[in-house]
């Protein structure tokens, strides 16, 4: 038996729990919006599929169409899952941190997938950039960031990511060429995946700019830089310049 339409409620009215950010309940919207897209198009598939007898190549053809519609709302609602994760810094876990040797980890890290994808990673890293933050949760955003960006980088390119310093802040800029459009676009994996780097960036308190042409994409962030008096390199950071100092 089919639903009439007085009876659903358009996924986009749904209420966002008054703990969400203003910043994230915009995109939170933008994401339930583009959810109902798929649904429409699903719940669409099937009442055609089941109103009258058709070819077995018809109902391969619906099933397949609902596969893939199924896939992108997959990614909508993990993205959105993920979005309202009331996941925080722990202020316990919080040390200073080097900023350019932390980028410089995950890029080293990263280094496999640009060269599976025939991109050259060019870094820029001006020490030093102090930071007061939990490592592990700084670490998860740093990689997420760089990853979509990566993968959204076209074959053959550079992949540009500078650090540098201003009077409070420890600036980021990342730029990439952009590759052809991914399936599911603008809502593919790596897409969200870039979303969801903006949102835990303005999360930790950092400002975040975006711009796009034709063939390039860029992206600045601004973290404060750690007071003067937590400047001390915390125990992660300490055994890190240790090992630098051991191989120079």
């Amino acid at each position: 038996m089919s639903v009439s339409g007085s009876q659903r409620a358009p996924i986009s009215t749904l209420t966002l729990p008054d703990s969400v950010p203003e910043k994230q309940r915009t995109a939170l919207a933008h994401l339930l919006h583009a959810l109902n897209q798929p649904l429409t198009g699903l719940q669409c598939s099937l009442e055609l599929a089941v109103a009258q007898a058709r070819r077995p190549d018809q109902y391969v053809h619906t099933l397949n169409e609902s596969l893939e519609l199924t896939l992108r709302m997959r990614l909508l609602v993990e993205t959105i899952r993920e979005l309202t994760d009331d996941r925080r810094e722990n202020p316990k876990e919080c040390e200073t941190l080097q900023l350019d040797a932390l980028l410089r980890e995950v890029a080293d890290d990263l280094r496999p997938v640009a060269a599976e994808r025939d991109v050259h990673l060019v870094l820029a890293l001006e020490p030093p950039l102090p930071v007061f933050r939990e490592r592990s949760h700084l670490r998860q955003i740093i990689f997420r960031f760089l990853e979509s960006a990566l993968t959204l980088t076209r074959a053959g390119s550079d992949f540009h990511l500078t650090a540098r310093h201003e009077p409070e802040h420890a600036v980021l800029d990342l730029s990439w060429s952009a590759a052809p459009s991914p399936a599911l676009s603008p809502f593919s994996r790596a897409e969200l995946g870039l979303l969801l780097a903006r949102a835990a960036w303005e999360n930790v308190g950092a400002q975040w700019t975006a711009s796009q042409t034709e063939n390039m994409q860029a992206c600045t962030v601004r973290l404060a830089l750690a007071s003067p008096t937590r400047r001390t390199p915390g125990p992660h950071m300490q055994s890190a310049v240790s090992e630098s100092e051991r191989m120079s």
